[in-house]
């Protein structure tokens, strides 16, 4: 169905006069790779031509129709489009001569499946691959690392790598989501959140900046602690966290996958016969998507528990009704927040 895209100012090619000319935008039919492609397809109309020459395209809107015809039978044989090769490009940081390289095709190559050729079907394999695995990109690099100059592959490292670690990021959220299959629907377990990540990472983040010293220990605690409190003031956990009843206290399900959430900072520091997780703030949290309120919840714990250390904060947790009253391994509802110990 013909629709009005716009109506602007322009020196017609088609009468020789500056005026008002309309764009539209059509559906049409076309023989693409020898198969009737239907795309949209956009044009200009000069009202003041004859019926037969009344309609025209310029170079740009005419290469603007080829890609979307060829990028319609790109979809139709589930091949990438230019845009998303585009993009795959554009994530490696890399131009149309340097992705090509990349991949040890032609310098040309990339330049023209964004533009007007249509990639066979092993060459899309290879893109997707690369979408999909910074590690294959990884390999690839070394492979046509001569193609580079020493600046250049630096510069492609980088990218490989941090690409590589934002593909990590839902692998591990994933692991800890899976711990969470039987809290999906809102409970007095949950505190009627469902894990909320951003949240639980801008938490951490925010505790570690303020509490020096900080180790696992004392901020499963203190996790517990806000959680409970936000509960108590605001009807909802924080994070969506569930706590079981464990022996050094309210421990979350999923602690070890926590610690190793890509924006959960930790340095393991060994010693003879054991490993302890130092927690510090991570510069890639954004923590002002916590509220006012939430903020205040936190700067209430820090306030209380600071000082304390591990072993402290174990035995004064250990005093609490949450804990006097539920058994080892059992989750701790969040209606004990109602008897938590005066701040």
């Amino acid at each position: 169905m013909k629709k009005l895209i716009r109506e602007f100012m322009m020196d017609c090619p088609m009468c020789d006069k500056v005026h008002m000319i309309k764009e539209y935008e059509d559906i049409t039919t076309d023989i693409i790779k020898d198969e009737a492609i239907t795309y949209k397809e956009k044009y200009y109309y000069c009202e003041n031509a004859s019926d037969e020459e009344n309609i025209f395209v310029d170079g740009e809107l005419l290469n603007e129709n080829l890609l979307n015809g060829r990028n319609e039978y790109r979809k139709k044989h589930v091949l990438l489009t230019s845009y998303e090769i585009a993009d795959i490009r554009k994530e490696y940081g890399l131009s149309q001569v340097d992705f090509a390289r990349l991949l040890g095709w032609g310098d040309v190559t990339i330049a023209r499946y964004e533009t007007k050729a249509i990639q066979d079907e092993p060459y899309d394999m290879i893109l997707r691959q690369v979408r999909d695995d910074a590690c294959f990109a990884a390999e690839l690099l070394q492979k046509n690392i001569d193609k580079f100059t020493d600046e250049k592959v630096k510069k492609i490292k980088i990218n490989i790598e941090a690409k590589a670690l934002n593909e990590e990021e839902p692998k591990k959220r994933e692991s800890l989501k899976k711990m969470y299959t039987k809290f999906t629907s809102l409970s007095i377990f949950n505190g009627f959140k469902l894990l909320d990540f951003n949240k639980l990472e801008a938490a951490v983040s925010y505790i570690a900046k303020r509490v020096p010293n900080l180790y696992k220990v004392k901020l499963m605690k203190m996790l517990w602690y806000t959680d409970m409190l936000n509960y108590r003031e605001q009807n909802s956990s924080m994070t969506g966290l569930v706590y079981k009843h464990e022996p050094m206290g309210a421990l979350p399900i999923g602690h070890y996958e926590m610690l190793a959430l890509p924006n959960i900072k930790v340095e393991e520091i060994d010693s003879y016969d054991y490993t302890s997780y130092k927690i510090q703030s991570s510069d890639n949290v954004n923590c002002n998507i916590l509220s006012d309120n939430e903020k205040a919840i936190l700067d209430k714990v820090i306030k209380k528990f600071k000082n304390y250390t591990s072993k402290e904060i174990v035995e004064y947790m250990h005093q609490e009704t949450a804990y006097t009253k539920t058994v080892s391994g059992e989750v701790i509802p969040y209606s004990f927040s109602k008897e938590l110990k005066r701040f």
